[in-house]
């Protein structure tokens, strides 16, 4: 495998994302909403305005977590506490349904689409291999999502800490769960699920019927994705890295079945079924 004509399909499709202002404004605003806009309003609400209706609906929910969360609370009141369990244990959403949104919107379209646009010709008669163009697209896939997550991981962490640090003793974010959530169970699940729905991307007819069927796909990893994550923040622990591992095995066998699904016929659009 060549890993410079892997790096030029790569790059051609982050070229055509960059100048698509229809596909990364709403990239922004997504990661915008969820890692920025939401959490300040909630944690603002909570430790500088002193809602109180908010910090005693919280408290009552903080009772129906683990043990073993709840005695890792931090903070000496209801506001510190409710804020502290907001930050590290009720926002786990954003660090899944982020990636697996704009991975899968944007894999999706990568082998489809070029039929569409009429490059799929080009493409196919170029000297990559065909396991050099699915690794290309799928890197092309899998950086939007990714590198949206960790930039807007990066700002929600400041956030959290300029937010509820002065109510819990100082700077505590991220926590090692969060690291564990981020670094071991996130990227397994974004290949996974990019790998079944690339493989979608290289079998229908058009676009559109691609989203349909990998929103279909992605919504069931999206949940089982967040469970684990939920799990890894409540201190699942060495479970959690079980979960991680075999994440990992399903997602490199699912990139090496998917690896097999793209050919030079289906990007030429004349392979059965197509």
């Amino acid at each position: 495998m060549n890993a410079s004509r892997v790096a030029t399909v790569m790059r051609t499709d982050l070229k055509q994302l960059i100048g698509a202002k229809d596909f990364w404004v709403p990239m922004v605003f997504l990661g915008s909403l969820f890692f920025l806009f939401i959490p300040t309003v909630l944690l603002l609400s909570i430790t500088a305005v002193g809602d109180i209706d908010a910090v005693g609906q919280i408290s009552q929910a903080l009772e129906v977590l683990p043990q073993a969360a709840q005695d890792q609370i931090q903070g000496d009141t209801d506001a510190g506490r409710a804020s502290y369990a907001l930050a590290v244990y009720l926002f786990a959403p954003i660090a899944v349904v982020v990636p697996l949104t704009i991975s899968t919107a944007v894999g999706a379209a990568t082998i489809v689409g070029e039929r569409e646009r009429g490059t799929g010709e080009f493409l196919a008669h170029s000297p990559a291999d065909v396991k050099e163009i699915y690794l290309g697209k799928l890197i092309a896939s899998l950086l939007p999502g990714y590198a949206t997550t960790i930039v807007g991981f990066g700002l929600y962490s400041l956030i959290v800490n300029l937010i509820v640090g002065p109510e819990v003793g100082g700077w505590f974010f991220p926590t090692g769960q969060w690291w564990i959530l981020m670094l071991w169970v996130v990227p397994p699940f974004l290949a996974l699920t990019l790998s079944i729905v690339l493989r979608l991307s290289a079998r229908v007819k058009s676009t559109a019927a691609a989203q349909q069927a990998s929103g279909l796909v992605s919504l069931p990893l999206i949940m089982i994705a967040y469970s684990q994550s939920t799990g890894a923040l409540f201190g699942a622990g060495r479970a959690t890295v079980v979960i991680g591992a075999l994440a990992w095995a399903f997602a490199g066998l699912g990139l090496w079945r998917g690896m097999r699904a793209v050919s030079r016929a289906r990007l030429l659009g004349v392979a059965d079924g197509i």
